[in-house]
C-alpha cells in the first residue's frame, strides 16, 4: 500500500505539490496524468524516496534503509538511462549486480527478462545498435530483472513515435499482469491513457484535480 496524506512540496518558491492525497494498493496499475509541472515526477520521486515532502504524510511499505527499499522499486526512464558501453545482457544484469546475485542466478534472471520483453535475439548487441522501441525494452527488462514488488516509469514513451509508444505501454500492461507488479507511471500521452482504461490520477498545478478509476485523459 502507497497511502499519500495531504503531501506538500516546494522548490524554493515554487509549489510543487499542494495537499496531495492518494492510496495505491498492492498490484494496482496507476496513472499520473497532468501537463509538464504538474507534479507528477515529484509524485514519483518522494515515492522513490529521493525527497521528503515538506508537509503531510507519506506511507510506503518496504525496508526502512533507502538503498534497500530502492532494490523493491524498478524505474523506467523517457530517456532510457541505458551504459553505451555495455551490451544488453550486460544492462539488465546491472542491479543483481549491485544486489551480489550469483552468477548462475544471474544468468537466469536476466534470461527470463529478455524472453518476457522478446529481446533474447538482442542480448549481444549495444544501445546504439537498437531502435528507440529496443531501447526502452531493455530499460523495462532491467527494471523487472530483480522482480520488484513497484515499477515507477516516468514519461516512458516521452521519445518513441506513437506506435511504438502504444507498443511499449502494451508490454508494461502485460508485464503488470504477469508479475503482480504494482504500477505507476506519469504520463501526458492521452492516446496512451485512454486506450488503456485504468486508473487515473490527474495533477495539476501540483493539486489532485481527478481520481477515476477507469479514467480518460480529459
Amino acid at each position: 500500500m502507497i497511502s499519500a496524506q495531504k503531501l506538500t512540496k516546494k522548490f524554493g518558491s515554487i509549489l510543487a505539490l499542494d495537499a496531495v492525497s492518494f492510496d495505491i494498493a498492492p498490484g494496482e496499475f496507476v496513472f499520473l496524468t497532468g501537463p509538464s509541472g504538474s507534479g507528477k515526477t515529484t509524485v514519483l520521486r518522494l515515492i522513490m524516496r529521493d525527497l521528503k515532502p515538506d508537509a503531510g504524510k507519506l506511507v510506503l511499505v518496504g525496508p526502512a534503509k533507502i538503498h534497500e527499499y530502492r532494490r523493491t522499486i524498478g524505474t523506467v526512464f523517457q530517456d532510457f538511462k541505458l551504459l553505451s558501453d555495455r551490451s544488453v545482457f550486460e544492462n539488465v544484469a546491472l542491479p543483481l549486480e549491485v544486489m551480489g546475485v550469483k552468477p548462475d542466478d544471474l544468468q537466469k534472471s536476466v534470461k527470463k527478462a529478455l524472453e518476457l520483453v522478446e529481446l533474447t535475439a538482442r542480448t549481444d548487441l549495444f544501445p546504439a545498435q537498437l531502435s528507440g522501441g529496443e531501447l526502452q525494452r531493455v530499460a523495462l527488462a532491467r527494471a523487472i530483472v530483480a522482480r520488484p514488488k513497484l515499477i515507477l516509469a516516468d514519461e516512458p514513451t516521452g521519445n518513441l513515435d506513437p506506435k511504438t509508444a502504444r507498443s511499449i505501454v502494451n508490454l508494461l500492461s502485460t508485464l503488470h499482469s504477469q508479475l503482480q507488479t504494482t504500477v505507476i507511471m506519469a504520463t501526458h500521452n492521452a492516446d496512451i491513457v485512454n486506450h488503456q482504461g485504468r486508473r487515473v490520477i490527474a495533477l495539476e498545478a501540483g493539486k489532485v484535480i481527478k481520481d477515476s478509476p477507469k479514467g480518460k485523459y480529459d
